[in-house]
């Protein structure tokens, strides 16, 4: 099994509980399972840590990491909600960085995902991240780019819903962030973040308040 496959199945048991949160990870027995080697299975823990998808503690290994309490799905919002709506004002308002085509281009590859099943509703968080990262980039702010890209906000709220929620309602919202974008209009690419932002965390908070 090639490293990226390895990698890839990790990220998958953590995302979809197949690793239980806060779990001990035998390296020697997932290598088993797998038919590797320690050493493919060491490297992707490693990119996990990095995602903070796992946690690694001396002398006890890895664990993955636990799921966000209301309280921290509450301040990791909270903090969305202080750099996305000024982003988006930002990117709307600079006409030679506008990044709407890029960000359109991104809606259309997520709209083929969605006749999918498990593997591609996985795919559509990676678009989530990857349609927010494309607007905080466009802003040009190297320490706001930094700071947003290590709290790898996306993978972390995913695991709390996992297959539930449809991602109709996100790429809806996605749209109507694009559409003022490439109107240059601040003002609506802010509410609109906000909104999409808003409805976001209820959607969250409401599935964990069901668990």
């Amino acid at each position: 099994m090639p490293a990226s496959d390895v990698l890839a199945e990790l990220r998958e048991q953590v995302m979809y509980g197949g690793i239980t949160p806060g779990s001990r990870i035998n390296i020697d027995a997932v290598a088993r399972d797998l038919g590797v080697s320690a050493t493919p299975v060491r490297d992707a823990l490693n990119r996990l840590e990095a995602d903070r998808l796992v946690v690694y503690t001396q002398g006890r290994g890895y664990t993955s990491a636990p799921l966000l309490d209301l309280a921290g799905l509450r301040a990791l919002y909270e903090y969305r909600l202080l750099i996305e709506p000024w982003a988006a004002r930002r990117v709307a308002t600079d006409i030679l960085v506008n990044p709407a085509g890029d960000l359109r281009r991104e809606l259309a590859q997520a709209g083929e995902l969605l006749s999918g099943e498990r593997t591609a509703k996985l795919d559509i968080v990676m678009h989530d991240v990857r349609f927010h990262e494309t607007l905080i980039r466009a802003t040009g702010n190297p320490f706001v780019v930094d700071a947003y890209t290590q709290t790898h906000c996306h993978v972390h709220t995913y695991r709390l819903y996992g297959d539930r929620v449809s991602p109709r309602a996100t790429l809806a919202e996605h749209t109507a962030v694009v559409d003022a974008v490439a109107a240059q209009d601040g003002d609506g690419a802010a509410e609109a973040m906000t909104a999409h932002i808003t409805n976001s965390f209820r959607r969250f908070a409401s599935t964990l308040s069901e668990r």
